[in-house]
């Protein structure tokens, strides 16, 4: 079936290579590409051109979600594959991922590896529910296997309902990501993903992971280099921000606890000498709260 992929750009040059020859490494026939440059100074526009995608050329950087938005306009099939370009195909799931797209109103993620092949936490619970906090009082490998994969579904080696997955790679029907906008462009950047998963799931839109497709994705190079560092408060008021406005007060509270319990919880164990990542996370949570 045809389908149409949306990657967004911002000096992605070299992950954009390492994309494209998977496509067409992996896809007999190449999807519609559009590509949205947000502001790049490399030539990810002029390789994406030559490739021959669609590119579409926006006046600065004016962040993830409104740039998806822009380029979800330009689709005219009739579903739509949003891909980070720091991904990579492994074998032809991405067809598979958009047929299955096709048969119902859901939003699809598969699932991501690292590099080095691990599992990527790229589906989560519902923030403020008891699963989001079961991880954070024991560990999901001592949990029973139904219990582990409500604790933490990007574990499941099945297809499942999941709070919300990351956006690096989502399936779905044209018509029900217009829909749903996708992403609130307002929001320049992070938690778009879960942003949109709550909301679909508020107009009956379910997010399930298809872990059968499996795709590599480098993750975060481009955010980290952009800000010098892992921005952990960001990430923090960010976070709030979405659950509050999908969810209220009550599962925000939850969601502060289940976090602030999780990086506890590691930082303990990881000890004085392991734990400063969790340390600093747990800090910028607190000062999140604050204001």
């Amino acid at each position: 079936m045809s389908f149409t992929v949306v990657v967004v750009l911002h000096d992605s040059a070299d992950d954009l290579r390492r994309l494209l020859a998977s496509i067409d490494r992996h896809l007999p026939q190449r999807p519609h590409v559009v590509c949205v440059d947000s502001g790049s100074n490399d030539d990810g526009p002029e390789l994406a051109a030559d490739w021959g995608a669609e590119l579409l050329v926006l006046a600065g950087n004016r962040g993830f979600g409104a740039a998806n938005n822009a380029g979800l306009a330009r689709v005219r099939t009739d579903v739509t594959v949003l891909l980070n370009p720091d991904v990579e195909l492994l074998d032809d799931g991405l067809a598979r991922l958009a047929a299955t797209a096709a048969e119902g109103d859901r939003l699809l993620a598969p699932r991501l590896l690292n590099p080095d092949g691990s599992l990527q936490r790229s589906a989560h619970p519902r923030p403020g529910t008891v699963e989001a906090l079961l991880p954070a009082l024991v560990h999901p490998r001592l949990l029973p296997r139904p219990l582990r994969e409500r604790a933490d579904p990007w574990r499941s080696d099945r297809p499942r309902r999941v709070g919300w997955a990351i956006a690096a790679a989502l399936a779905a029907r044209t018509e029900t990501l217009r829909a749903l906008g996708p992403f609130d462009p307002d929001a320049f950047l992070f938690y778009e993903d879960m942003d949109l998963c709550l909301r679909a799931a508020a107009r009956g839109v379910p997010t399930e992971l298809r872990p059968e497709v499996a795709l590599r994705h480098r993750g975060g190079h481009s955010t980290t280099a952009h800000f010098g560092r892992e921005p952990l408060l960001l990430h923090a008021r960010r976070r709030r921000e979405v659950v509050g406005a999908d969810l209220g007060p009550r599962a925000l509270a939850l969601d502060d606890a289940a976090q602030a319990l999780t990086f506890a919880v590691r930082a303990l164990v990881k000890g004085p000498r392991g734990g400063r990542r969790e340390r600093a996370q747990l800090a910028a949570l607190r000062a999140a709260r604050r204001g």
